[in-house]
């Protein structure tokens, strides 16, 4: 980490405008008012720590949830600058907290080379979202302290006390008037830390949950920097090499860090960070990257007669099969595109990212022939499957045009042909196959009635996909391919509804079939198009009272409540619980499951794609020890276990 020559005080923060637009608009400045806004916060006040990390003066960071949802966020940096700032006539900390876009992000000569956080904005902003703010500072032998409320201070910069330490500590309460929610997840604020711990080698950082006993803690330092990263997430793979391979360049106008590490799976796992922030779209660093790679191995095998003279040359698709990669790199100024803002999209990036990598690769497998030929052999692996498979297409392909209609036999259509207008149903079994298709809007709703087990993909090349006879249906339904090939503006329905029984089969087809669509469909679940359907799980009925239906326990007790407060007792009612879709009638399943009006539907998101392929890897994968890891540790948040 780099110390840098200019000092880092009051004529470095640059002050641009004030903090009342904040509160009235908070999601142009933090995203949204949902938990995921409110979880923002925290991660606002520690990239500023983390900044002071990548200087080279942070070593540790402290977070605190305590009782009350109240946030503590402490660094052992050199504390924001307390004297007196030239424009605004107030200290500089005090500037900082309360001026928009004041802070040492912002101009050529700033207090920071590169900087980390989505905005650079964050200390005013969460400041101006909380009921109220405490800072202490400890700099320049002294201690200091400041408070605020709703952004407006209540007490200024004051020294409470001599101090040899340096480094800021701020304690804030986020603002339940503006907030939908202001209880915090201990897990999602861990993952975070985790990921920024694995982005800053050495950094060390703590988060304590205070709130209960049995108090959560989590302490994280990686001297391996992204090679710990990649073995993480390699953690319940087989690997075809122990170690990473890691790229390094420190100097130079954009530092860049990279580790690739090769797994037995069929599925491509590279993750990109510009000054640590996630770019889930990719950009100029991933597209440096995967000319840099596929071109290495072409070479490497050419030159070694891996690949012959007759031998086309692998793909990029064939080289990244099995691939975990994660690529980080520090941008001073990033542009971002895309529709979430995350694609990076500086141009000068590529080409930098591209030569660092094909210098250090090349070296690493001529060093290293041993490991060179494992994955080699796997790419040529993926190579015949890529052929198999399109094979397998053309036929598919060939098969439906000579086929009067181009869609699964066992599919009931709707009749408008507008996709985002249209919803497909995938039912497990033929019972409830034959009452959704009786109880459905014709109009617009389609169903895909399926039977038995399906392929488990996670185990399975794409050429099995293609021939396999309960995934095809599924395939040509959706009308929009599958893997490199899948094209979202083809797609036929704009919402695919999985819908299955309440039970341990039910689960498994559900598992199986959100495998298959995170596999080889993603950007179906990418732009919203995945749903679960939500049956009920009790009917509530008596003579003379109109049907009630319950989806969770909860709403069971609560309609039992409501009952009695009418003087219709427990006893006088009957109860039906239902174990499949099946047991209902048409009607019923309209009513439940299938109305717009009254139905509950589950959206599958994918806000964490690193999550979800773990998840999917333990669920799914080869590994059977994190398996019943997973089961044991998560059993007891099951409920309605149907065996």
């Amino acid at each position: 980490m780099e110390k840098y020559k200019h000092e880092y005080g009051a004529e470095q923060i640059q002050v641009l405008e004030g903090l009342e637009a904040v509160r009235k608009r908070p999601g142009m400045y933090i995203g949204s008012v949902s938990a995921r806004g409110l979880h923002h916060l925290v991660y606002e006040i520690v990239d500023n720590c983390v900044d002071e990390a990548l200087a080279g003066y942070c070593k540790n960071i402290h977070v605190q949830i305590k009782p009350g949802n109240i946030i503590t966020v402490q660094d052992d940096g050199r504390g924001i600058p307390v004297e007196i700032h030239p424009k605004t006539k107030i200290s500089t900390a005090e500037t900082v907290y309360t001026m928009l876009h004041a802070g040492g992000k912002f101009g050529g000569d700033s207090g920071y080379k590169v900087s980390g956080g989505l905005h650079g904005v964050g200390a005013s902003v969460v400041n101006a979202l909380s009921e109220w703010t405490e800072v202490e500072i400890c700099r320049d032998g002294g201690k200091y302290r400041m408070k605020f409320e709703r952004g407006k201070t209540v007490e200024p910069l004051t020294k409470i006390e001599d101090s040899d330490k340096t480094g800021t500590k701020v304690t804030f309460l986020a603002d339940s008037t503006i907030f939908e929610t202001t209880n915090y997840d201990f897990n999602v604020l861990e993952e975070r830390f985790r990921e920024i711990a694995f982005l800053t080698k050495g950094l060390r950082i703590k988060v304590e949950d205070l709130r209960e006993e049995p108090i959560k803690k989590g302490d994280f330092c990686f001297e391996g920097g992204l090679s710990s990263f990649v073995e993480y997430l390699n953690q319940n793979k087989e690997t075809l090499h122990k170690k990473p391979i890691y790229i390094e360049k420190a100097e130079g106008e954009v530092p860049v860090e990279i580790a690739i590490q090769y797994t037995t799976a069929y599925s491509e796992n590279i993750y990109t960070f510009v000054n640590n922030i996630n770019t889930v779209e990719g950009g100029t660093h991933l597209e440096g990257f995967k000319r840099a790679l596929t071109k290495v191995f072409n070479d490497y095998a050419r030159k070694h007669n891996i690949l012959k003279e007759k031998d086309s040359n692998l793909q990029g698709e064939d080289i990244r099969e099995g691939i975990t990669a994660v690529i980080s790199v520090k941008v001073k100024e990033p542009q971002f595109e895309g529709q979430t803002k995350t694609k990076l999209g500086n141009s000068n990036v590529t080409g930098i990212v591209q030569s660092m990598v094909n210098e250090a690769l090349s070296d690493f497998l001529e060093e290293n022939p041993a490991v060179a030929k494992t994955i080699l052999e796997k790419c040529i692996g993926a190579s015949r499957a890529r052929e198999a498979a399109r094979k397998a297409r053309e036929l598919v392909r060939r098969k439906s045009a000579l086929e009067t209609s181009t869609l699964p036999g066992k599919l009931a259509d709707c009749s408008e042909k507008q996709a985002d207008l249209c919803e497909v149903y995938i039912v497990e079994g033929d019972s409830a196959g034959g009452s959704a298709k009786q109880g459905r809007d014709r109009k617009f709703q389609a169903i895909l009635p399926l039977w038995g087990k399906m392929l488990n993909v996670e185990k399975s090349r794409a050429d099995k996909i293609y021939n396999n006879d309960k995934l095809q249906p599924v395939i040509l339904a959706v009308g929009a391919g599958i893997g490199a090939d899948f094209d979202i503006t083809k797609i036929r329905y704009g919402k695919v509804i999985i819908m299955a029984d309440a039970d341990v089969d039910g689960a498994h087809i559900r598992t199986l079939l959100l495998t298959f669509f995170f596999r080889y469909m993603r950007p179906l679940i990418e732009n919203g198009n995945v749903y679960l359907a939500q049956p009920p799980l009790f009917k509530l009925s008596k003579k003379g009272m109109k049907d009630i239906y319950c989806y969770t326990d909860e709403e069971l007790e609560e309609k039992y409540k409501e009952l009695e407060e009418k003087g219709i007792s427990r006893d006088s009612i009957s109860i039906q619980r239902y174990k499949g879709l099946g047991e209902m009638n048409p009607e019923q399943l309209w009513d439940t499951t299938m109305n717009p009006e009254t139905r509950i539907l589950i959206k599958v998101t994918m806000d964490d794609a690193m999550k979800a392929d773990q998840i999917f890897t333990i669920l799914m994968g080869d590994e059977v020890a994190p398996r019943r890891k997973f089961i044991e540790e998560n059993a007891k948040y099951v409920k309605n276990l149907d065996v």
